[in-house]
């Protein structure tokens, strides 16, 4: 399926699909653009096109998964990754914990976003530091199935067997898995080799999938 084009108007402070189709941000759904788009359309990337409705948009939340024992790799990569996410206006939702968790947090805290943590414990407290709105579930692991429901990517950096069972989860939810680094390879998930792409990967997923876009980016 190929890549879709799409288009900004500063005038209308809008995204475009064409000339036909106009983005709705709070539903994340695409609509006839009635008359026609606006004189001024200039051609953006996914990516910009997230900055660009960054603060209009509903908070579509996004999964950043990964061991509580981070490396040195995994931390810096889930702290970049979680800023990336903020800046292009995208609700982090971590397990709450520490490692690539904590970190992906804290990138996501220290870049202007409110990092969600969904806590296994009973004590919201338990939340790392950077956890903006600590949820406390008590259910145990089985917050993970919570997580990979609720999130239409899920991105894991590295990770074990808990890792793993959030991948599994979120690909039995027909949701997008991608991975960094030594997450586990499992068929289904996306291996991607930085940030950045895992971003693009993100951005054009949820600009295509969108409720009631359907074939018409295709």
């Amino acid at each position: 399926m190929s890549t879709p084009s799409f288009s900004w108007s500063q005038q209308a402070g809008a995204l475009y699909a064409g000339a036909a189709l106009r983005f709705d941000p709070w539903a994340w759904q695409w609509s006839p653009a009635g008359e026609g788009a606006p004189a001024d359309l200039r051609a953006v990337d996914a990516c910009e096109a997230l900055r660009r409705l960054a603060g209009t948009a509903r908070l579509v939340p996004v999964a950043v998964i990964g061991p509580r024992e981070a490396s040195d790799w995994e931390y810096r990569t889930a702290e970049a990754l979680g800023a990336a996410l903020a800046r292009h206006g995208l609700q982090l939702l971590c397990g709450g914990r520490n490692g690539v968790m904590e970190a992906s947090a804290k990138g996501h805290l220290e870049a202007g976003g409110q990092p969600i943590g969904l806590l296994p414990d009973n004590d919201w407290r338990s939340a790392n530091p950077y956890v903006r709105i600590p949820i406390a579930t008590g259910i145990g692991k089985s917050r993970n199935a919570i997580i990979a429901q609720s999130c239409p990517v899920l991105i894991a950096v590295g990770g074990g067997y808990g890792t793993m069972s959030e991948i599994a989860f979120g690909l039995h939810f027909d949701h997008m898995v991608l991975s960094l680094g030594e997450a586990p390879k499992m068929p289904g998930v996306i291996a991607c080799v930085s940030v950045d792409e895992a971003l693009r990967r993100t951005a054009e997923h949820l600009l295509r999938t969108g409720p009631g876009v359907g074939a018409a980016l295709s």
